[in-house]
């Protein structure tokens, strides 16, 4: 029995039961396939099922603001996938005349829609013959050739491209896609893999060389930046002032609250005395630190984040014009980074208190 055909008995009796999987509708496969990415699937499972049931068609999606669309997203992160989405929308109304594009090619020119995306798209929909490639794939074609290329290599990308095409049953691309996935999330896993009862477990080369825990091979990263940001809450009867963040770095355009950002982390007492802090404060301001500091990793990025109340509001110097009061129950319709979002989630009591 072939490698695909294994895999695809393996997927019958084993493949997990999603919400998107049998169906051929592009649009909702794209929907699936983006708000997944980077995301486990119990996670964005409730984040696909709110979108799906506010923007049932792409047209509905293309048409709606994006303060909407970010709101929908908080939480799940890597937000330039959500503003991409909103463009790829309004791009298939422009382009496709509102149809969304089930063949590869098309789907590929789609704003945030890679090759792997593409793939999907296409082999899902339309049983187009073109292999996905995604972090589940790399793992089961590194170990079960044995290959010590690194996936993140312009070398080990061709590599591994090369044979995901060679090794996909042309005749039914979107189930073996989806086999290869399934396999690699539920069995074939990054720990503790399943090789006592592996389909492959007589194939696989890593398996057969002891090497199932150092492979597939990915090269690091650049090293990451540390930020450090003290955030500040004011409140003022109902209400509690918070502020939009601009283009140019991250989490553009979602809101937070008012932000001071320092070099090095610091204390409450060193942060009173800096004139990034007196720029805005009166010295005598009376500050609580909250909670802190509060560690959250972003793409090469590092935030470390302090929260402190600020219990004299007159000592407030400067209003800046991206900075707004706004009702608590107006809080949940501002589109707010997951940071905010967690911090309110935790803390509500508090602040309305």
């Amino acid at each position: 029995m072939s490698f695909a055909s294994k895999l695809m008995e393996w997927y019958g009796k084993n493949g997990r039961e999603l919400p998107w999987r049998n169906i051929q509708d592009p649009y909702i496969i794209w929907l699936s396939e983006i708000i997944l990415q980077q995301t486990r699937v119990e996670q964005g499972l409730p984040y696909f099922n709110r979108f799906l049931e506010e923007f049932p068609i792409v047209t509905k999606f293309a048409q709606a603001e994006e303060e909407v669309i970010l709101r929908l997203w908080q939480g799940l992160g890597y937000y330039s996938r959500a503003r991409n989405m909103h463009k790829a929308a309004k791009m298939v109304l422009t382009k496709y005349d509102g149809v969304f594009p089930s063949r590869y090619d098309q789907a590929l020119q789609l704003p945030g829609v890679g090759e792997y995306t593409a793939a999907a798209i296409a082999s899902f929909s339309s049983n187009e013959p073109k292999a996905v490639l995604d972090g589940n794939v790399f793992r089961v074609l590194s170990r079960f050739f044995g290959i010590a290329e690194p996936i993140n290599s312009t070398k080990g990308k061709k590599l591994f491209a090369e044979i995901a095409a060679e090794m996909l049953d042309k005749e039914h691309a979107g189930t073996y896609n989806q086999a290869i996935m399934d396999f690699g999330a539920l069995h074939c896993k990054p720990k503790a893999p399943l090789c006592d009862t592996c389909i492959f477990r007589l194939e696989c080369v890593a398996f057969q060389q002891g090497r199932v825990d150092v492979l597939p091979v990915k090269l690091k990263g650049k090293a990451s930046k540390n930020r450090y940001f003290h955030y500040f809450i004011l409140l003022e009867d109902d209400k509690i002032l918070m502020s939009k963040r601009e283009e140019g770095d991250v989490w553009a355009n979602l809101y937070e609250f008012p932000l001071i950002e320092t070099p090095i982390d610091m204390e409450v007492d060193a942060l009173r005395v800096t004139s990034l802090f007196l720029n805005y404060f009166d010295q005598q301001v009376l500050l609580e630190p909250l909670e802190g500091p509060v560690k959250h990793v972003l793409s090469h990025q590092n935030i470390y984040a302090r929260f402190y109340i600020v219990r004299s509001i007159n000592s407030l110097k400067i209003k800046k014009t991206n900075w707004d009061y706004y009702f608590f129950e107006k809080i949940d319709t501002l589109a707010k980074h997951k940071l905010i979002f967690s911090f309110l989630e935790k803390n509500k009591q508090l602040i309305k208190s």
